[in-house]
């Protein structure tokens, strides 16, 4: 199966939606990094109010990325 996308670039609307279509990988990873990452930097540094702000800011992260159907699972191997 093939999908083609059109975009009329010239039309501002429709270049942002191919930029999102283009970067979205590289979106992808950068969740991935937050995600993944990020949090088990945060496990590992120890514990402070600093750290629990921020993992607690990773778990709202996560809870907006389950609500909007996000699982990076299936788009990072």
């Amino acid at each position: 199966m093939k999908g083609k996308l059109k975009f009329d670039l010239n039309d501002h609307d429709e270049r942002q939606k191919h930029m999102r279509c283009i970067l979205s990988t590289n979106m992808a990873i950068v969740l991935w990094e937050i995600n993944i990452n990020g949090y088990k930097k945060l496990e590992n540094d120890g514990e402070s109010a600093y750290n629990q702000g921020v993992l607690d800011t990773l778990e709202m992260m996560r809870d907006l990325m389950e609500e909007y159907g996000i699982n990076i699972n299936e788009l990072i191997d």
